[in-house]
C-alpha cells in the first residue's frame, strides 16, 4: 500500500472519531439540560397545584367551620384538585391530602364554631387550625426527594465529557 493512502486514512479515521465523539459530548450535554429543564418544570407544575389545594382546602374548611351545608362548589374545586394530584402527586402526598379532606368534610357535621376570644384560643391550642401540617410536611419530603434529580440532571450536563 502506498504511505500517502495509509497516512490520509489514518487522518480520515482520526477525523472520523472526534467527529464522533463531538456528536456524543454535544447530545449527552443537551440531554442534561432537557432533563433539568423538565425536572424544574414538574417542580413548579407541583408547586402550583399544592399550592392551589392549601387556598382552596383553607377556604372549604373556614366554610366547614361555619356552616353544616357543605358548598359544593368548593368542594368540586377541591375534588378536582385531588383528581390532579392522583396524577402527579406521590402516595404520600395523595394521602395526607384525603386526610385533610376527611378532615374537612368531618368539620361539616360538627357544631358551627364562634370565633369568640374562647373558643378561638381553644383551637389554636388544639391545633385545629393545622389541618395541613401532614400535607405540608408530605409536600416539602417529596420536593426534598425530586431537588437530587433535578441537581444531578445539572451536574450530568456540566460534568458530560
Amino acid at each position: 500500500m502506498d504511505a500517502s493512502l495509509t497516512s490520509a486514512f489514518a487522518a480520515l479515521a482520526g477525523a472520523s472519531i472526534v467527529a464522533a465523539v463531538s456528536f456524543l459530548r454535544s447530545w449527552l450535554v443537551h440531554h442534561g439540560q432537557v432533563r433539568a429543564q423538565w425536572a424544574a418544570q414538574e417542580r413548579l407544575r407541583l408547586q402550583d397545584l399544592y399550592k392551589e389545594f392549601i387556598e382552596e382546602s383553607s377556604k372549604c374548611y373556614l366554610d366547614a367551620l361555619q356552616h353544616h351545608e357543605p358548598d359544593i362548589s368548593l368542594l368540586v374545586v377541591l375534588y378536582a384538585k385531588m383528581s390532579r394530584m392522583r396524577v402527579l402527586a406521590s402516595p404520600n402526598v395523595l394521602a395526607s391530602a384525603e386526610r385533610a379532606l376527611k378532615r374537612i368534610l368531618d368539620t361539616y357535621s360538627e357544631t358551627d364554631v364562634t370565633f369568640t376570644d374562647i373558643s378561638l384560643r381553644t383551637m389554636v391550642q388544639q391545633e385545629s387550625f393545622d389541618f395541613l401540617r401532614d400535607f405540608s410536611e408530605s409536600c416539602r419530603a417529596e420536593f426534598n426527594l425530586l431537588r437530587p434529580a433535578a441537581l444531578s440532571g445539572r451536574v450530568n450536563s456540566v460534568a458530560a465529557p
